[in-house]
C-alpha cells in the first residue's frame, strides 16, 4: 500500500551544495542561469575572486573550458542576460521561431 502524499525524491547529476559550502562558487560558476551578480549578493565575491577561485579549483584544461563557456555565453551578467531574453521574447511574439 502506497503512502499518501509521498513523493518521490529526484536525484539529480550534480545537486545545489548549501551556499555555505566553498563548493557552492563553483557550482555557481558552472551554472548557465546563475549571474556573477546574484554570486556576489549571496557570498560576496566580484567576479574576479570567483575566477582566482575557478583558477585554483580546476585542472588548466577546464578552467579554459569554462574562460570559453562564460566569455561566450552572454547570460552570466544580469544586464546581458536581461537583453538576450528581450531578443527571444520578441521573436517569439512574432512568430520567428528559433
Amino acid at each position: 500500500m502506497k503512502k499518501k502524499g509521498h513523493r518521490p525524491i529526484t536525484k539529480v547529476k550534480n545537486p545545489e551544495p548549501s551556499v555555505e559550502s566553498p563548493d557552492w562558487v563553483i557550482w555557481a560558476a558552472w551554472a548557465d542561469r546563475v549571474t556573477f551578480e546574484e554570486i556576489k549578493k549571496k557570498t560576496g565575491y566580484a567576479e574576479s575572486d570567483v575566477i582566482r577561485i575557478m583558477r585554483r579549483s580546476l585542472k588548466p584544461s577546464s578552467f579554459r573550458l569554462w574562460r570559453k563557456r562564460v566569455h561566450e555565453k552572454s547570460i552570466k551578467h544580469r544586464k546581458k542576460f536581461e537583453y538576450s531574453r528581450k531578443q527571444i521574447s520578441s521573436k517569439i511574439k512574432k512568430g520567428d521561431y528559433l
